[in-house]
């Protein structure tokens, strides 16, 4: 009986050993893919989380600008409309002056 429980210690400490290095491998592995990966990333010039968010604001910002501009733009489009449709209206209402004091002294020196 003694000789199978020294059969199983061993055979116990042979798998943790096992296991030991299987998970001295895996770390290493994972640290190459990491660095692996990372050389890829760099590689493929990419942009930094920290440089698409500034980015980003400024893009929002030059939207919001954008958008306020435009309604600004059609405020004053509506505006000169109105005063188009409205100086015609005066025009009528009010007699113009066409060949006033200038026509008579073109005329004043024609005939002189």
């Amino acid at each position: 009986m003694q000789t199978d429980n020294r059969l199983l210690d061993d055979l116990a400490k042979v798998a943790n050993g096992a296991l030991s290095t299987l998970s001295g491998v895996r770390d290493e592995v994972e640290t190459r893919v990491r660095e692996r990966i990372e050389r890829l990333l760099s590689e493929m010039d990419l942009v930094p989380r920290e440089e698409f968010e500034a980015v980003r604001a400024m893009a929002q910002k030059a939207r919001a600008e954008q958008e306020g501009l435009s309604d600004r733009v059609v405020e004053l489009e509506r505006r000169v409309g109105e005063l188009e449709t409205a100086k015609p209206a005066r025009r009528r209402a009010a007699p113009r002056k066409a060949g006033g004091a200038k026509g008579s002294a073109t005329k004043n020196d024609t005939s002189t």
